[in-house]
């Protein structure tokens, strides 16, 4: 495939736009470390969810997202799709909380809500293995993807997609802080989005496709074209749909979809203006991000069952790349190859916008953590602004250089993912309850993310080596989640609760609803109970729940000429937006 210079010009440019923000910003964002971690803590609603949005659409999303069509169909995306239900949790429950609590990381709340040693324990070590560790493999995993998009569209080693996507990212990330990464993602999501529809559209023209009606009708497609798994068949209905609903969303830690909130999503709502703009950028970003931006992605993989049936067939197209990259997420930027002049440009700066989205979110994520909850906390707790600034900027360029090299060891987006999934089995009710049960303490959390690591190790490096028999990944993960939640359930009731004098600093700092507290409370009468409407908000979570699927199916439907379907899903959503929006309304926000 050859680029032309209309297509290089366009990347050229963005690269420029990029580089420029980055320069602009770099200013205001060595002020200090809260302007560069948290841009001033007084960014709009809007700005904040157009960011989490842009970071979520990663490279490697399509890529994921057409590994899945091509192995389990359209419903195979229930494995991520379920996680709007924490999604919708953290908008209506926990994102004022996150902004009440003031603190500049997720990880500072380990020392507002426990207190000691084991407090302090936590928020070093989960700096370095949530900061570092694994920061690194998240990293890796969006740097896999834009090796394999750099290898088919542009012809590129590893080696070489690595230095170049790297440098440019790193360069704006570290000068600009979030205020850069903030802006950047703004200017990067729009050309995300055309990019990703534009792509769509022109493959539908292709004559091996034809039309909409042609690939929908097409027997290699129609069979894979079903929102909800086969509710006859166990071996789909289970792994696809009813443990992902039933178990994953609220049992599991995953990037970008912690339950409670956390990482880079508590980072944007710790840096919105007040309560009220916290909660609008997560509705925001969970409307777009699981209702608006699937389709696409969803027919080009789909397309690409017609083109390259067979895993050989990208082989034939693309002998250079080397055999352990060679999966069925490599389809994706294959399909993009027959792009026209124009369109291929602004469809590579839109891959190359979501690769540089990602990172730079998780690089500037990854430093503040490294800077504020390990280097300031327990090296040089009165190291200056300028000094925290610095090592912030350092620490993005060696994370950077981390993730690149554990890249060229990934093999597939779907690999990855399984992976990340397993190590956070079980801790996910942790990160729901501590915030409204008394009796969760610091060991609680010791315990649920020691237990989840190495049953996660088991699985996945001695579980067959042993002799026993092999595990789907959806067995693995229930048994994770089994394992870890039994052992810090009891780790809890064993051990001795918070003092209360770290239980009323935490409560008259945050206002949890009372219901998890009455025990506290009642030793402490002279706390007010905050009244809380705990369940409404769950209310107003599941109409946001049924308005996005609804928004989703309509969308499905009405691109399958399902006319009667699409109509109702369409009235639902609309009902199911009207109560959720009044309902804000009533919410008590500051």
């Amino acid at each position: 495939m050859l680029i032309s210079n209309i297509d290089w010009a366009i990347i050229a440019a963005f690269f420029v736009v990029s580089m420029l923000i980055g320069v602009i910003t770099s200013r205001q964002a060595g002020k200090n470390a809260k302007e560069f971690f948290l841009s001033g803590r007084n960014m709009p609603w809007w700005l904040l969810g157009v960011s989490m949005v842009a970071t979520t659409f990663s490279a490697d999303t399509p890529n994921l997202v057409t590994d899945i069509v091509r192995k389990n169909g359209v419903s195979g995306n229930w494995v991520w799709w379920a996680f709007l239900l924490t999604g919708m949790l953290t908008v209506f429950v926990y994102a004022k909380l996150w902004r009440r609590s003031k603190i500049t990381t997720d990880l500072e709340f380990y020392e507002i809500r426990y207190g000691g040693k084991p407090a302090a324990f936590l928020r070093a070590f989960r700096a370095l293995y949530l900061g570092v560790f694994f920061n690194i493999v998240i990293m890796a995993t969006v740097s896999l993807a834009a090796i394999k998009i750099g290898g088919v569209m542009l012809g590129l080693t590893p080696i070489q997609t690595m230095l170049i996507a790297s440098i440019v990212t790193v360069f704006y990330s570290s000068l600009g802080g979030l205020r850069g990464v903030l802006l950047t993602d703004f200017f990067q999501f729009f050309i995300s989005i055309a990019g990703s529809f534009g792509a769509a559209w022109y493959i539908l023209q292709q004559p091996e496709i034809g039309s909409l009606d042609a690939l929908f009708s097409n027997p290699q497609v129609s069979d894979k074209l079903n929102l909800l798994p086969d509710f006859s068949d166990s071996t789909t209905l289970i792994p696809l749909l009813i443990v992902p609903i039933a178990v994953q969303w609220w049992a599991t830690w995953y990037p970008g979809a912690e339950p409670g909130g956390g990482g880079y999503i508590a980072q944007r709502m710790l840096s919105a203006k007040d309560e009220k703009n916290a909660i609008g950028a997560t509705l925001f970003f969970n409307i777009a991000h699981y209702a608006l931006r699937p389709w696409p992605w969803i027919i080009i993989a789909l397309s690409s069952i017609i083109v390259f049936p067979e895993i050989s067939d990208l082989k034939v197209a693309f002998p250079h790349l080397p055999d352990d990259k060679l999966n069925d997420d490599l389809a994706y930027p294959a399909m993009l190859t027959f792009l026209p002049v124009g369109l291929l440009g602004i469809v590579l700066a839109s891959l190359i916008a979501a690769f540089m989205s990602t990172i730079s979110t998780h690089l500037n994520w990854g430093s503040s953590y490294v800077v504020n909850d390990f280097y300031v906390r327990f090296i040089k707790p009165d190291a200056s602004d300028k000094e925290q600034v610095m090592v912030g900027r350092l620490s993005t360029v060696l994370l950077m250089v981390f993730a690149a090299f554990l890249a060229l060891e990934l093999q597939n987006a779907l690999q990855a993912f399984e992976i990340l999934l397993q190590i956070g089995a079980g801790t996910g009710l942790i990160f729901i309850l501590r915030w409204f049960w008394w009796r969760i303490n610091a060991f609680t959390e010791i315990t649920g993310m020691v237990v989840s690591f190495v049953v996660a190790i088991y699985f996945e490096l001695y579980h067959e080596k042993l002799g026993f028999e092999a595990l789907l990944s959806h067995e693995k993960l229930l048994w994770g989640v089994t394992i870890t939640s039994i052992s810090w359930i009891l780790v809890t009731l064993l051990t001795k609760p918070e003092k209360d004098q770290v239980l009323r600093g935490f409560y008259k700092l945050v206002h949890p609803a009372a219901y998890g507290w009455k025990k506290f409370l009642q030793r402490n009468p002279d706390i007010q109970p905050e009244k809380g409407q705990l369940p409404f908000e769950i209310s107003l979570m599941l109409a946001g729940c049924i308005t996005v699927y609804c928004t989703l199916f309509a969308t499905g439907f009405w691109i399958y000429g399902n006319v009667a379907a699409g109509m109702v899903s369409t009235g639902v959503a609309v009902a199911g937006g009207l109560f959720m929006l009044l309902g804000w309304k009533k919410m008590k926000v500051d």
